[in-house]
């Protein structure tokens, strides 16, 4: 394993085209923008992004099309130093796309068609070569992949983190693998139908017998383990965009790990990076 840890990242690869507005749009209204850009996206690329910007090694699983959008995406990966040998390219889907919309007060509004993100379909073992290291999982890609991964890992000695978002039912595969789980406040609600962060993180642990960390935005963080609840605290920032902060913290957090942090002290870097991330335009 590399000196400052290898964290293998299984998760979308997306092309973000994002519309700057004064305000979101409400359903069925139309509101003008006042710019627009395109960025590279998908939450298991950002996230491999950020492990590689905190110091570790990162290895991305995925799936691109065979397109321009793909092609670009794969050379900026690798470009930025993340490992892409274990990116699939197919021809029966378009690179995935978000369509975002951020307001004045850097809140967004994203929608995902996934394409080729959903033919992410199998996970190979030799993806864990060099560990064992931590493994980062997002909710972009189905099910199956982000089970066998985890059990995979398990068997390896990996640590393994996910990230459940988009929010959907936990697999009770993944469930059995005891990962640290970071949803924010709304996914963890979605998760277990309780609206307090801190009793909805209390109910996840339940299930996956792990540490569970709920993002509060700009409030920091909250952690349920055997010892109850710590909240950690963010500092404020003027914010320009919040996209892809919550990517930010996962990769910063899942990179700590693999290079020996304990969970306080990860998660404290982490907050950091996503806060100084919400500066600056773009999900990266």
């Amino acid at each position: 394993m590399p000196e400052a840890g290898l964290v293998v990242v299984v998760g979308s690869i997306n092309v973000d085209l994002v519309a700057t507005a004064d305000r979101l749009p409400q359903a069925g209204e139309t509101v003008l923008a006042g710019g627009f850009a395109r960025h590279g996206g998908g939450k298991g690329a950002n996230q491999a992004v950020a492990v590689v910007r905190a110091g570790a090694a990162a290895r991305l699983v995925g799936c691109v099309g065979e397109d321009a959008e793909g092609r670009a995406a794969i050379d900026e990966l690798a470009g930025l130093g993340v490992d892409v040998g274990l990116v699939a390219r197919t021809g029966a889907a378009a690179t995935g796309v978000a369509l975002i919309v951020v307001d004045a007060a850097g809140r967004n509004q994203i929608v995902v068609a996934p394409g080729a993100n959903l033919l992410v379909e199998a996970f190979s073992e030799a993806a864990l070569a060099g560990g064992p290291g931590v493994l980062l999982l997002s909710f972009e890609v189905g099910d199956a992949v982000l089970c066998d991964a985890a059990e995979a890992a398990l068997a390896a000695g990996w640590l393994i983190v996910v990230n459940p978002a988009p929010a959907r039912p936990l697999p009770e595969r993944l469930r059995a693998c005891h990962p640290i789980l970071i949803p924010n406040e709304h996914e963890a609600a979605l998760l277990t139908g309780i609206d307090d962060p801190a009793q909805a993180a209390l109910a996840l642990t339940e299930q996956t017998h792990a540490a569970v960390i709920v993002s509060l935005g700009a409030d920091g963080a909250l952690v349920a383990d055997d010892a109850g609840i710590s909240v950690f605290s963010a500092v404020a920032v003027d914010v320009v965009d919040t996209t892809g902060a919550g990517d930010c913290l996962c990769g910063t957090f899942a990179a700590r790990l693999a290079a020996g942090h304990d969970l306080s002290a990860a998660l404290c870097d982490a907050l950091e990076a996503a806060t100084a991330s919400t500066r600056l335009p773009g999900a990266r």
